[in-house]
């Protein structure tokens, strides 16, 4: 037993390069005690990978894997040389997986999901680590930052955007508050654009087609105006169509057609100072996938949502069904993005001063249909104008024409068809200063940041939004509408014995935000004087201070219709006997709120290859305020539940706060061909923003700082460059999130209540890139990809997990590609590929609490198989 540490040693020499500036930590000749789990892991690797490959390490003129380039930590450098756990693309990569857009990279990261929101796909739900926002409020953050060259982007709405020639997709997971500030308390993802260059014309253009009619143009042109000057174009035009089919009037769910523009100028004003202007544009338009219903609903003791019979024009399927149809015109949707980046970069002599000022505008406009999907009957209408049609089932914000529109707005009149409206502009300022001191021993960033943005959310005026048969046999049908005079009394005399009372709900909202912030941060790493330079000792930190202000309008209004007359049943719904509880009058709500957070890193330098650290960070997510909250403050008593939860829109909902703790390594081994990077945490959620849905409503909510949560985790990414030709890429994430504490309006503890959604347990992303033949005239490659998620809960975190669990799924993706094949000046490509090959059928969201379902699911992506065309020069 004795030899075994020094045969390990032996074989630690064997892989390693012989001469090296950094003496082994464990080498014989150090005065520092072998660690035998280290060796352990690092000699057994390279013990193993001989046997498995005997006469790859004999191969002298193997290449080493290259070293990748990040900006994680605000300044450029090495892969492995940055302490965080993050997962990185090249431009080489982003191609081969199509990525041109941050929902393309869904799959690719374990422990990172990316979907689209079920009702309005412009915008994505992006989770890290198990965190995430399922909701799409102008009113609240999401808690993992998107950034842009640097630049924050605020609404996840627009987040789908298409950018025309992404170099570089950082995904950073875990708290990010340092460097990066509030909401990011799940992580960050950085996405970076290709620079101009001075040094020549280059043009590389690409044409794909596809499956569901999909056609694709990019284009890049990069031109040199002076040896100073250079500015480079970039454009993509795309379209595919969905892939359901809508047998209805209107648009095909699904349908989508891209252009995205973006101009980039850099210049080099001097010998040190740079100037970077940027200007992108993203033109989306598309139309939204539906809900498709699983399990009729089950009735609920005094659930509203049973009050109106949605079953008579629901279509239900246990599997995807490939076409629903609507009722009323299915509409397009559009999104609009533009932005302006400007960047100042001056160097001096050990530290540079940069700025970067960004100014980003949003418009979308988007139409939803949440209703049965088995269409009308013969001789019915949409508008339930004859006694057969009210029993039609509507939950759109399409025209309606019937007895409830005349009611509130006059004789023959019938309310609009209504798109929602979100519009956004946002202004960024940041100032930093980077460099080195001490002889660089001292590495230091700091800076100040600033931030404002104005939107609104505009969902007017008064329009359809749910509408159907009044349910008789509902076990709280008299008792709700008992209590009103004219229906407990009167009601019964005026209705005949095939008369059919409909529930038709009106609605207007509008909101608007003014929000600000402001920071201070710094990050300082100190490598002392001992132990050859191994020892790095970093410490962050970085205060907040935000404003956030909001505006809410709504008005609600529940007409009853029948055969003789129409009344208000609003007042069905309140608790304080009127009609007018549910209605905002520019009700105006501000919150300040402030923060420190702190990051400490301690890391070594194991071998000249090898690190080891040790990280605490803390984050935050702001404060916010509910829309879906049906209550205008505290003063306005109990809630439809019944419940006084002495809280209202008004009063909002405080910040949430995570610390975590992680304990990571990056090496490479074997003459840099094997690179092994991974991490384990655990993290602390306090005050945790929980979403409680009302009792018996479809859509009503409270927002309460009630919970608290922990989460233990490991992550690995492995890239072994096996031979010359053959490179595999290994990620895997395992997740245990548990809500440890939650507690409801009245005291009691409620914690079984609440799940993490989007928290798979395991996840791996496994692809091999293999070069079958490297000739002069081109070379054959094959990409195979294989991505598995677990099941997960796919709604919000309290809900009925029986209904909304997505199963486990596994996708694989193939391209077969010809590539650098000489023609004229340039080079051409050509390749073949495949998008989950197998046509594996998978759900991408459930939500258990509409109307006509107790679980309804949006299906993913099915096969689908493609070609591209490229040319460079």
């Amino acid at each position: 037993m004795r030899r075994l540490p020094a045969l390990l040693r032996s074989l630690i020499r064997s892989s390693s390069t012989p001469a090296t500036p950094l003496t082994p930590l464990f080498s014989p000749t150090t005065t520092h005690k072998p660690n035998n789990v280290t060796l352990l892991l690092s000699g057994g690797a390279t013990a193993l990978l001989q046997l498995v490959s005997p006469g790859a390490l004999a191969q002298e003129a193997l290449p080493r894997l290259e070293e990748v380039t990040v900006t994680a930590q605000r300044r450029a450098e090495p892969l492995q040389e940055t302490p965080i756990s993050l997962a990185a693309f090249g431009e080489e990569r982003l191609e081969v997986e199509g990525v041109t857009g941050l929902e393309d990279i869904r799959g690719l990261v374990p422990g990172l999901t990316i979907d689209p929101f079920p009702i309005n796909n412009g915008t994505l739900r992006v989770f890290i680590r198990g965190i995430g926002i399922s909701d799409a409020q102008i009113t609240q953050d999401p808690p993992v930052g998107v950034y842009l060259d640097g630049v924050y982007i605020a609404r996840s709405t627009g987040a789908a955007m298409d950018v025309a020639d992404l170099s570089r997709v950082e995904v950073l997971r875990g708290p990010q508050g340092t460097l990066y500030g509030r909401n990011t308390t799940g992580g960050a993802i950085n996405l970076i654009t290709a620079r101009p260059s001075t040094e020549a014309v280059t043009v590389k253009q690409t044409l794909s087609a596809g499956s569901r009619n999909l056609a694709s143009s990019k284009t890049t042109v990069n031109v040199p105006i002076t040896d100073q000057l250079a500015i480079k174009f970039g454009a993509l035009f795309q379209q595919q169509d969905g892939y359901v089919d809508n047998t209805g009037p209107g648009e095909d769910f699904g349908d989508r057609e891209v252009a995205g523009y973006r101009l980039d100028l850099r210049w080099q004003a001097t010998d040190d100072l740079t100037v970077d202007y940027a200007y992108d544009r993203s033109e989306v338009d598309y139309t939204n996938n539906s809900y498709q219903h699983i399990r009729p609903r089950t009735p609920v003791q005094g659930s509203q949502a049973d009050l109106i019979d949605s079953s008579a024009n629901t279509k239900y399927a246990t599997g995807f069904a490939d076409e629903l149809a609507t009722i009323m015109p299915f509409l397009p949707s559009y999104t609009e993005i533009e932005g302006h980046s400007l960047t100042l970069t001056q160097e001096f002599d050990g530290f540079q001063i940069k700025y970067l000022g960004a100014y980003r505008s949003l418009f979308d406009q988007s139409y939803a249909d949440l209703g049965g999907g088995a269409g009308l009957a013969p001789g019915q209408d949409p508008h339930g104008q004859s006694n057969a049609s009210k029993r039609v089932f509507r939950l759109d914000t399409g025209e309606y024409c019937g007895q409830a529109a005349q009611f509130v707005l006059g004789s023959g009149q019938c309310t609009p068809t209504v798109r929602p409206i979100v519009e956004q502009e946002q202004w960024s300022h940041e100032f930093q200063i980077t460099g080195q001191a001490f002889d660089q021993r001292l590495e230091y960033i700091a800076g100040l940041y600033y931030f404002r943005e104005e939107a609104v959310e505009d969902n007017g005026p008064l329009h359809h939004q749910l509408s159907g048969p009044a349910n008789l046999g509902a076990p709280n049908f008299e008792n709700t509408f008992g209590d009103l005079p004219i229906l407990g009394g009167v009601l019964g005399d005026l209705l005949g014995p095939n008369t059919t009372l409909r529930a038709v709900n009106l609605l207007s909202q509008r909101y608007n935000i003014e929000n600000e912030a402001v920071a201070a941060f710094g990050q300082f790493t100190w490598t002392p004087p001992i132990w050859q330079d191994r020892l790095h000792l970093t410490l962050g930190a970085r205060h907040s201070e935000d404003t956030r202000t909001a505006i809410k309008n709504q008005t609600d209004i529940t007409v009853i219709e029948t055969a003789a007359l129409s009344v208000d049943g609003s007042m069905a719904l309140c608790s304080d006997g009127t009609s007018t509880c549910r209605n905002f009058d520019n009700l105006k709500a501000t919150q300040d709120f402030s923060d420190d957070s702190l990051s400490a890193i301690v890391a070594m330098d194991v071998s000249e290859d090898s690190t080891v650290y040790f990280k605490m960070v803390e984050a935050y997510k702001s404060g916010g305020f509910n829309t879906r909250d049906p209550q205008r403050d505290g003063n306005q008593g109990a809630a439809s539940d019944g419940n006084d939860y002495g809280f209202g829109y008004a009063e909002g909902f405080a910040p949430e706060f995570v610390t975590t703790f992680e304990l990571g390594a990056k090496t490479e081994l074997l003459r840099h061909r094997l690179r092994i990077n991974a991490d384990v945490f655990f993290s602390q959620y306090d005050d945790m923003q929980l979403n409680f849905l009302l009792a018996g409503t479809v859509a009503d909510t409270k927002v309460a700082n009630a919970g608290e949560a922990e989460m233990w985790g490991f992550e690995t990414d492995i890239t072994y460059l096996i031979t010359r030709d053959l490179v595999v890429n290994l990620s895997y994430a395992w997740l245990d999130a548990e809500v440890t504490e939650a507690t409801d309006v009245n005291g009691q503890d409620v914690t079984d209540q609440f799940v993490f959604f989007s928290a798979p347990e395991n996840a791996f992303s496994l692809a091999a890139d293999y070069t079958v033949m490297a000739r002069p005239w081109g070379r054959i490659s094959l990409n195979l990809g294989w991505n598995y998620t677990d099941e997960r809960n796919g709604g919000t975190l309290q809900q009925n997990i029986a209904n909304t669990e997505l199963r486990a799924y596994d996708l694989v993706n193939a391209r077969l590609s010809l590539t650098e094949v000489p023609l004229g000046d340039g080079r051409l490509g050509v390749a073949l590929w495949g998008r989950n090959v197998f046509d594996e059928e998978y759900e991408l969201s459930a939500i258990d609490n509409l109307p006509e379902a107790d679980r309804s699911v949006i299906w993913g992506e099915p096969a689908s198989f493609g070609v591209d065309l490229s040319y460079e020069f």
